[in-house]
């Protein structure tokens, strides 16, 4: 018995946030000292760090939930199940519902409870409930139902990853350039078949010292009697931090689903920035003592940005229905997924197609 993919979906949203809409931005450092060098120099060497040219940002009329529930219709819809027999709907996101030019935060209800809501599923025994678990929240949320699906608890499991991280950029922040929306799901199946699914899957959470990496703080330039708060990171530690840490549990992973390295085609990693994925799939290789295959890594980021809990099953999506220019995942391919984020957490898992 194995936990099968039959489903995914996701929705990009169609406003295009292009790096040449920050020129006229007022950029400040942690110091709240505004930046000597040019705007067109802040965003040459974020480009040439992270690979991204473009992100894009939710309509104004939609919130997190609204594009979760177009991601969820859609997998519904690709896995031709009836959403009355889904077990559990797992809704991985980290700010809630958000609306357009208002930063406050709206949970109550759940997301996942308004999901439910707007799919008009009437099965009391569909479980609806949020994952807060950062970026690697869908991940998570995969290992979740598999868990349940093993356990004999759940047969079918709606996990969404959705986010709408631009409206809680602080705009005097470089960092804001990294930042994305967007919105991917899958159902999660319990098949008696044993030739493809989920093989294995590992989770570390790192609090000891890293556990304010990324933090809600005040704007970079000061505003007096504005209270308001944004996210921000301490990027120079999440880069070395996932350095030393993701790979290793890429690897355990691995080596929990006793197949060789040469099995996995693809690798789905988190699009937080290029120049440090690469980096994690270096090490990852270096670790397994293996040589990096061509094309093992596909990337999102140029286009769509750091959408956090959303970068890995729109990914993902994109592949599936033949997408993403260059790559495809075929019957019997190994993909390893991987993602690094607040709290710090890591997780990855094993996935036979």
């Amino acid at each position: 018995m194995r936990s099968i993919i039959t489903g995914t979906g996701s929705y990009i949203p169609k406003i295009i946030k292009k790096n040449s809409d920050f020129l006229n931005e007022s950029f400040y450092g942690e110091k709240n000292e505004r930046f000597l060098n040019s705007n067109e120099d802040i965003i040459e060497k974020f480009k040439a760090i992270t690979g991204i040219e473009e992100r894009r940002y939710l309509e104004p009329e939609l919130q997190n939930s609204d594009a979760a529930t177009i991601a969820a219709r859609k997998a519904i819809e690709d896995s031709g199940i009836d959403p009355e027999e889904i077990d559990q709907i797992i809704y991985a996101h980290n700010f809630g519902d958000i609306r357009h030019k208002d930063n406050q935060s709206d949970m109550l209800p759940s997301l996942a409870s308004r999901v439910k809501h707007l799919l008009r599923i009437k099965n009391p025994n569909c479980v609806a409930y949020d994952l807060i678990f950062g970026c690697p929240g869908w991940i998570q949320g995969l290992i979740q139902a598999d868990n349940f699906i093993q356990a004999g608890i759940a047969k079918k499991c709606l996990i969404i990853g959705a986010e709408t991280l631009s409206r809680v950029v602080d705009p005097h922040d470089r960092d804001s350039m990294i930042y994305a929306d967007g919105a991917g799901a899958c159902i999660l199946e319990r098949r008696n078949e044993d030739d493809k699914g989920i093989l294995s899957h590992a989770s570390q959470s790192f609090t000891y010292d890293e556990a304010n990496y990324l933090y809600f703080g005040e704007s970079n330039k000061i505003i007096q009697n504005i209270n308001t708060r944004y996210i921000k990171m301490y990027g120079r530690k999440i880069y070395e931090f996932a350095l030393n840490n993701v790979p290793n549990a890429m690897k355990k992973a691995l080596d929990d689903s006793k197949i060789p390295i040469d099995n996995i085609k693809k690798i789905l990693i988190h699009q937080a920035n290029e120049k440090m994925d690469e980096a994690i799939i270096k090490r990852f290789y270096r670790l397994v003592k293996a040589k990096i295959p061509e094309g093992i890594m596909p990337m999102s980021i140029q286009k769509l940005g750091n959408s956090s809990v959303a970068t890995v099953p729109t990914l993902l999506d994109l592949i599936l229905k033949n997408n993403l220019e260059g790559h495809q995942i075929n019957k019997g391919d190994a993909v390893l997924i991987a993602s690094v984020g607040a709290g710090m957490n890591i997780n990855a898992v094993i996935y036979q197609f």
